[in-house]
């Protein structure tokens, strides 16, 4: 895979998670009925932990991406399977905060898969730790999503 064509699949990944973001705000700011209803007496959701950890994933992801492309602009080629694992666990994580949200019946298998993403995305985003802290920041948050994501889906 040339530049250009991780440039592309980077600014795809960036673009789908953003917009994915928008929606899930503005849902957000209009709450409905029955699920209205619960936060007005103190519940709240079940999966409160798993949506922080996902939406933090996704916040220190977009971070870590960003930086990547811009190494892999100059020419540094060394951050190009970081930008690929992060743009996964991208698409993954915007996901599973919006089904986690909502409680849907498929958060536990998603919730596997996105271990899996999550995993590999923290091993690839480690190498680069000590040199960047846009990469540790992602691992943590990886991390984090990882755990969350294991109380799911045991």
């Amino acid at each position: 895979m040339d530049r250009r064509e991780m440039l592309k699949v980077a600014t795809g990944g960036i673009m789908l998670a953003a917009g994915n973001a928008v929606f899930a705000a503005e849902g957000a700011k209009q709450p409905t009925g029955h699920e209205h209803m619960h936060n007005m007496h103190g519940s709240g959701n079940k999966n409160q932990g798993l949506i922080d950890a996902a939406a933090d994933s996704v916040k220190k992801g977009q971070a870590c991406l960003q930086h990547c492309i811009e190494s892999l602009s100059q020419g540094d080629k060394e951050l190009g399977k970081c930008a690929t694992s992060v743009n996964d666990m991208l698409a993954a994580c915007v996901a599973i905060e919006q089904l986690a949200s909502y409680n849907s019946p498929h958060l536990v298998k998603m919730a596997k898969v996105a271990m899996d993403i999550c995993r590999d995305c923290e091993v690839e985003c480690r190498k680069f730790a000590n040199k960047h802290q846009v990469c540790k920041d992602s691992a943590d948050a990886c991390a984090a999503c990882l755990n969350e994501c294991g109380k799911i889906a045991a």
